[in-house]
């Protein structure tokens, strides 16, 4: 439920692991994180693949199996490179430089103590499940800044006008 909430929320899951690539492949055909024409590559296939064809083929890509920290980093920075807005969540030491390059880094409670203090935001339930509700939040907050700062440079400009009158009025007596 918690994945198809992202992607009804616009949000693309991609599963990193060191998990085996059959595991990995299996819990995410049950997710559903694997839709049609999408595949999973191991960290071995990913480190011989050249940045021009990982550029082609990362948006075909929902499962990274056998990785390593720096291909945590590559993939969350193909994204990046690509103009998406990237979250890494992660709980480990393993995760820290992707939590770092993403724009959004969640860290789980039960993770790391490092991967906690590098992380923007820490689910205090490490369950993923709370992830789309945790999204919304956000977008709300972020809302309600943006109508805050619209109405302040409304205020602003009537003021200036205002002070404009003022003067220019003062000075034709």
């Amino acid at each position: 439920d918690a994945i198809e909430e992202c992607r009804s929320a616009g949000i693309r899951p991609i599963m990193i692991t060191g998990d085996h690539k059959d595991t990995a492949v299996a819990i995410a055909r049950e997710l559903g994180i694997i839709e049609e024409g999408q595949y999973a590559i191991t960290g071995a296939e990913l480190s011989k693949m050249d940045d021009a064809t990982f550029a082609k083929e990362f948006k075909n890509i929902s499962v990274y199996a056998r990785v390593q920290p720096e291909h945590k980093t590559r993939i969350v920075n193909a994204w990046r490179r690509a103009g998406y807005v990237t979250a890494m969540t992660g709980d480990g030491v393993n995760d820290v430089l992707a939590l770092k390059e993403a724009d959004c880094s969640v860290a789980m409670a039960s993770g790391s103590e490092v991967a906690a203090q590098i992380s923007d935001l820490v689910l205090m339930n490490s369950d993923f499940a709370s992830m789309p509700s945790v999204v919304a939040e956000g977008r709300r907050v972020i809302n309600n800044i943006e109508r805050a700062a619209s109405l302040y440079l409304v205020k602003n400009i009537f003021s200036l006008i205002l002070a404009i009158i003022s003067i220019t009025a003062a000075f034709s007596y």
